[in-house]
C-alpha cells in the first residue's frame, strides 16, 4: 500500500539483525528462474549514468504518499540524483490517496500523465501494467533482483517476465501503542487475543482514554479508515498458501469463520474500544499523538511520525485479532515506482530507478526511517527494527499485505462494506455476502489458481 499507498506500519531488534535477514526471508513470491545475462542493450543502458554535458531532462513523478515518510524520502531520492546528474531535474506531483489509480488510468488514456509513478505491487501492478513500461530492457537483471520482492512488482510475479516496478521500501501493516498509557492502565503484557484486547481497552477507558482510534489516519486513502491494516491480521487464522483459496474462491468469503472474525471485530466499537466517529474521524493521528487514544493501525509509513512526535513512549504491535494468538506479520514490498510506456524519457527515468539500488540510495531510504528492500543497508528507525523482530528472531510468519493479492474489483467494494461492518451500518453477515458476489462476477479467469 502503496500505500495505496494507502488500517494500513516496533521492540528493538538486536543489533547485529541487517535488512539482509530481512530480505533473505521476506515473503516469497513465486520463485523466478535461475538468473540469466542481461542483454546487451540492458547492459549498455545501465552503464551509461547521465552526464553533467548531456541534454536536460524533466522527469514528472506522481505519487500519493501525501505528507508521509515516504513523500520525504522519494523527495531526498530524487535531490540526490539531480546533485549527481545536474542535466535531470524531478517534478514531483502529490496526487489524492482516494482516487489515484483512477487518476492514473485517466491520464494513460490522454498519454498525459507523469514519467515515473508510485504503484502498490502484487495484483495492483499487474492490474495497471497496460500503462507500465517493462524495465528489463533498461536495466539488467542482475541490478533487478537486488531489490527483494522485484516479482511481486513483475509481469506473471517473475521479474525474468519483465519487471514493471521496482521496490521502494519493505513495509508492514502494524499497531502503534502508547507504553505510558498502558502502564497507567495497568497492562503489564500486549494482549494476544480478542477477548485480551477487549479486556484491555476496558482498562483503558477507566482512566479516561479511548483505546484505539480509528480515522482517515496519515495516508487518507478514502472517506473512512482504511480496512485492509486489519483485515490482514484477521485472515491469519489461515495460512498464507490458504489466502490463494480466497481469490479463486475455494475459501468463500461467506465462511462461518470470516463472518465470525468480522464479528468479533465489529464488536471492538460495541464494545467502546474504539471512537465513535470511525468513518468520520479526521483526527486519528492527532488523537494518538496527544495522548488522547492509546493505539491505531496504520503501517511503516507512520514509524518516522510516531517516533518524532512520541519518542520512547511509543511502541509497535501486530494486532491480535484471533482466538488464539496468531503469529503473523504483514511483511511485504507494498509499493514502488514504475516508468509510464507513453513516457518520452524512459531510459532516463529507469536510469533513476537503476540507481535505487545504490548503497547512496539505500542510506537515504533508510535514514528516511524506512525499511531499504536491498541487502546490505540497515534501518535506523527503533520502530522498524522492532517489527523487523517479530519475524526475524521470534517466529512469526510473513504474510503479504491481503489487498494486494485480492482483485482490486473486490478490494474496491469490500473498502466500503468492511468500514460499514465496523461502524455498525451493515452486519457482518451482508457485507460478507456482498464481496463474495463481487469475486463471482469476475470473469473466471479472473478467480483461477494463477494471480493477475
Amino acid at each position: 500500500m502503496n500505500r495505496k499507498s494507502s488500517l494500513v506500519v516496533t521492540a528493538v531488534m538486536v543489533a547485529t539483525i541487517v535488512v539482509q535477514a530481512c530480505s533473505s526471508a521476506a515473503t516469497p513470491a513465486p520463485s523466478a528462474a535461475p538468473t540469466t545475462a542481461p542483454s546487451a542493450g540492458a547492459s549498455q543502458a545501465a552503464a551509461a549514468s547521465p552526464s553533467t554535458a548531456a541534454a536536460p531532462v524533466k522527469l514528472t513523478l506522481w505519487h500519493n504518499y501525501g505528507v508521509e515518510s515516504n513523500a520525504k524520502v522519494t523527495k531526498a531520492l530524487t535531490d540526490a540524483y539531480t546533485a549527481k546528474n545536474p542535466n535531470v531535474t524531478f517534478e514531483l506531483v502529490a496526487q489524492p490517496a482516494d482516487n489515484y489509480f483512477a487518476l492514473l488510468k485517466a491520464a494513460a488514456i490522454s498519454k498525459d500523465g507523469p514519467d515515473l509513478l508510485t504503484m502498490w505491487t502484487g495484483l495492483f501492478a499487474l492490474q495497471n501494467q497496460a500503462f507500465l513500461e517493462p524495465l528489463n530492457q533498461y536495466i539488467p537483471l542482475e541490478t533487478l533482483q537486488k531489490f527483494d520482492g522485484i516479482n511481486w512488482c513483475s509481469k506473471d510475479l517473475n521479474v525474468e517476465q519483465g519487471a514493471v516496478c521496482v521496490p521502494l521500501d519493505l513495509q508492514y501493516y502494524n499497531g502503534f501503542y502508547n507504553k505510558e498509557l498502558f502502564t497507567k492502565a495497568g497492562i503489564t503484557s500486549f494482549p494476544t487475543t480478542w477477548d485480551e484486547l477487549y479486556a484491555a481497552c476496558d482498562k483503558l477507558k477507566a482512566i479516561n482514554v479511548t483505546p484505539m482510534t480509528y480515522g482517515t489516519g496519515l495516508q487518507a486513502l478514502n472517506a473512512g479508515f482504511y480496512p485492509y491494516y486489519d483485515l490482514s491480521y484477521m485472515m491469519m487464522m489461515y495460512s498464507v498458501d490458504d489466502w490463494k483459496k480466497l481469490y479463486n474462491g475455494q475459501i468463500p468469503w461467506t465462511d462461518p469463520k470470516i463472518v465470525d472474525q468480522l464479528t468479533k471485530w465489529a464488536a471492538l466499537k460495541t464494545k467502546g474500544c474504539t471512537n465513535d466517529d470511525v468513518l468520520a474521524n479526521n483526527e486519528s493521528v492527532s488523537q494518538f499523538e496527544t495522548g488522547k487514544a492509546a493505539m491505531t493501525l496504520e503501517g511503516s509509513w507512520g514509524f518516522s511520525e510516531f517516533q518524532d512526535k512520541l519518542g520512547d513512549k511509543v511502541g509497535v504491535f501486530v494486532p491480535p485479532f484471533n482466538d488464539t494468538q496468531a503469529k503473523g506479520v504483514v511483511e511485504f514490498p507494498g509499493n514502488g515506482f514504475g516508468v509510464t510506456n507513453y513516457s518520452q524519457h524512459k531510459q532516463d527515468a529507469a536510469n533513476f530507478l537503476a540507481w535505487m539500488a545504490t548503497p547512496e540510495a539505500q542510506k537515504i531510504i533508510a535514514d528516511g526511517g524506512l525499511i531499504p528492500t536491498v541487502a546490505g543497508t540497515s534501518p535506523t528507525n527503533p520502530l522498524a527494527l522492532g517489527m523487523l523482530d517479530f519475524a526475524a528472531t521470534q517466529g512469526f510468519t510473513r504474510y503479504p499485505m491481503i489487498d494486494n493479492v485480492m482483485q482490486p474489483e473486490v478490494t474496491d467494494v469490500a473498502t466500503k462494506l468492511l468500514d460499514a461492518v465496523l461502524a455498525g451500518t451493515t452486519t457482518p453477515q451482508e457485507a460478507a455476502q456482498k464481496i463474495q458476489d463481487a469475486l463471482n462476477a469476475l470473469p473466471a479467469d479472473r478467480r483461477g489458481d494463477t494471480y493477475q
